[in-house]
């Protein structure tokens, strides 16, 4: 039982981690609802298997990472659907227009990175180091950095 407890009050503390992972990798609401869940429920899973050897957060992230790919690689295999931009159907919750408007253009070209370039930024996003970056996705602190400057400026690009 205390697991149980312990597993909950992570996943409380380190939900929007999930839910940015779900809402970077899928398109519709409905899937981010089902990759939120994977992604619990395979947390759940390895939840024993946790060491301590690195930061919770850190852990979670490579689980997340890991299930939204395969959830997105299981999600080609079905063939051509037709996707509705979430700008027409999940509108953040925000009071500030400016801000929902910037925070879904911003969403829009996450989407349009490839599936390391995606985790790569998330964890940017979420204040990350370049070591712990590194750290997660297995690339030198190096090899980060030049990432990310060429992600970025691919964002810009896509704005502009």
């Amino acid at each position: 039982m205390e697991d149980k407890k312990d597993f909950i009050g992570i996943i409380q503390e380190n939900g929007g981690l999930i839910y940015k992972v779900a809402r970077v990798y899928t398109h519709t609401r409905e899937d981010q609802e089902d990759l939120y869940q994977d992604i619990v429920y395979q947390l759940w899973n390895c939840f024993g298997s946790f060491r301590s050897e690195a930061k919770i957060s850190t852990w979670m992230y490579r689980i997340a990472l890991n299930t939204a790919i395969a959830h997105r690689n299981k999600e080609k295999k079905k063939g051509n659907q037709i996707e509705i931009d979430e700008l027409l159907l999940n509108k953040p919750d925000m009071t500030d227009g400016l801000k929902e408007e910037r925070s879904a253009v911003l969403f829009a070209r996450i989407r349009l990175l490839n599936d390391v370039e995606k985790g790569i930024v998330l964890l940017y996003l979420e204040g990350k180091t370049y070591e712990e970056i590194a750290g997660i996705t297995g690339f030198s602190t190096t090899n980060i950095g030049t990432r990310l400057g060429r992600i970025k400026q691919k964002i810009k690009d896509q704005i502009a």
